[in-house]
């Protein structure tokens, strides 16, 4: 085509509608048979999986019609389905269902089996303790109403006769013993535990004394008698006579609770001897010898066996 030459035919020539108009028919255009415009036009369209790759071409077909939604195309063939084309590889199927999650072990399940079986587990296991508990109380309770052969033997009879006959030896008040020399009874000084605040005085001067005739002693050894007295400012010591006999040096009778200025109501206290006495009946003396410094005055005497000091 050049400049004022329009070439073959006009642009109307090339309508591919012009079979539709009286001068396109006249110029031999025909309706479209699997092509358009005029004869020997390209075909250039044709349905999907038509085409037969390495095969020469076939004619072409009628479009398929459209499928139901959802449903595979049968006029739809991968190239990799037809002969000469590439390889089907075929995708791992992911046994998940609905929804592309297919379903697999039903780990919920398990877990809900297996916290039922610990639970049954610790449940006979708390049984089983408490069981265990009622059982050892039962059996305590049992233990403390009976005592064991040991713990009844643990008490031998001379043991339990030891203790009562200790519980038995006597104490003597002062207005139960008997007076000599100058000694008499008082109650004026308070701090007495005798009966009635009563105590022995006058005991400073030689000859006077008191004595105690102890009866029940239950068998021979060794004892130990205790003397309660008052006295202030210096230490003194009288003489302890036993069955008639002078027992040790002196009986030492120091101001202990350290009273002072002659108040007798604070230097209350007591001293102690290990005199051995008989079974039976013995005499217990405190007496003011000469050489003795006596200037107490004397509320109790009591017996212990064995040689204690308090």
């Amino acid at each position: 085509m050049t400049p004022g030459n329009n070439g073959a035919s006009t642009p109307e020539d090339d309508d591919p509608f012009g079979y539709l108009y009286a001068d396109g028919q006249a110029n031999g255009a025909q309706p479209p048979s699997g092509g358009y415009g005029y004869p020997h036009s390209v075909n250039r369209v044709r349905p999907v999986g038509t085409r037969q790759y390495g095969q020469p071409g076939t004619a072409p077909q009628a479009p398929p019609q459209q499928g139901v939604y959802g449903q595979p195309n049968a006029h739809y063939a991968a190239p990799e389905t037809l002969p000469g084309g590439a390889t089907a590889v075929q995708s791992p199927s992911a046994g998940r269902g609905g929804g592309g999650r297919g379903r697999g072990p039903n780990t919920k399940g398990l877990l809900v089996g297996a916290i039922a079986v610990v639970a049954a587990v610790v449940i006979g296991i708390g049984v089983a303790m408490i069981g265990g508990d009622d059982e050892d109380k039962g059996g305590d309770n049992q233990a403390d109403a009976t005592p064991t052969q040991s713990q009844t033997d643990g008490t031998s009879p001379s043991a339990s006769a030891s203790a009562e006959e200790e519980a038995e030896l006597p104490t003597v008040d002062a207005k139960a013993m008997r007076l000599g020399g100058a000694a008499s009874l008082a109650s004026d000084v308070e701090g007495a535990q005798s009966d009635g605040g009563i105590y022995v005085t006058n005991l400073n001067q030689p000859g006077s004394s008191v004595t105690w005739t102890v009866n029940g002693i239950p068998k021979d050894g060794a004892y130990t008698v205790f003397v309660r007295y008052s006295t202030t400012d210096e230490p003194q010591s009288m003489t302890l006579t036993v069955n008639g006999k002078e027992f040790g040096s002196k009986l030492n009778m120091d101001n202990f609770a350290r009273a002072k200025d002659g108040d007798f109501s604070k230097g209350w206290t007591q001293t102690f001897a290990w005199p051995t006495l008989n079974k039976g009946s013995n005499t217990i003396s405190v007496s003011c010898n000469d050489g003795d410094k006596c200037n107490v005055l004397l509320d109790q005497l009591w017996l212990k066996e064995g040689q204690v000091t308090k």
